[in-house]
């Protein structure tokens, strides 16, 4: 059994878009926050572009980086995820070896944040 740890979460600056390019494409230049490669195809996380269309949804990152952990640690992402999935907050995340990265829609971040203080987490 895990004991609950409160989290730090702080949002990052700029408005992401998620994108997934062709198997074999190349790492795209530019802004991009994560690459995760897969045989279906190379997902990118990326600052938004002032050419992406009106359409292309814009995520924020919240990154907790400031409770970063190790990779033995269980239960962490799920703390913050279970309190966005009853919110029925979408999420995208990514992990690093220290710490893990949650992205929201951007509209939904005051619910987001409103779920996660609930829970106990805070945000910077």
């Amino acid at each position: 059994m895990t004991s609950f740890v409160p989290q730090r979460l702080r949002p990052l600056p700029h408005a992401f878009v998620v994108e997934r390019l062709d198997h074999g494409a190349r790492v795209p230049d530019g802004e991009w926050l994560a690459l995760v490669r897969a045989p279906e195809g190379l997902t990118v996380i990326r600052r938004a572009r002032p050419e992406d269309t009106a359409d292309t949804e814009r995520w924020t990152a919240l990154y907790g980086g400031d409770t970063a952990h190790g990779l033995d640690v269980p239960g962490m992402l799920a703390a913050l995820l279970t309190p966005l999935a009853a919110a029925a907050i979408p999420v995208f995340v990514a992990s690093t070896v220290d710490a893990d990265l949650v992205l929201v829609p951007a509209a939904r971040v005051p619910a987001a944040a409103a779920a996660l203080r609930d829970a106990g987490h805070e945000l910077a």
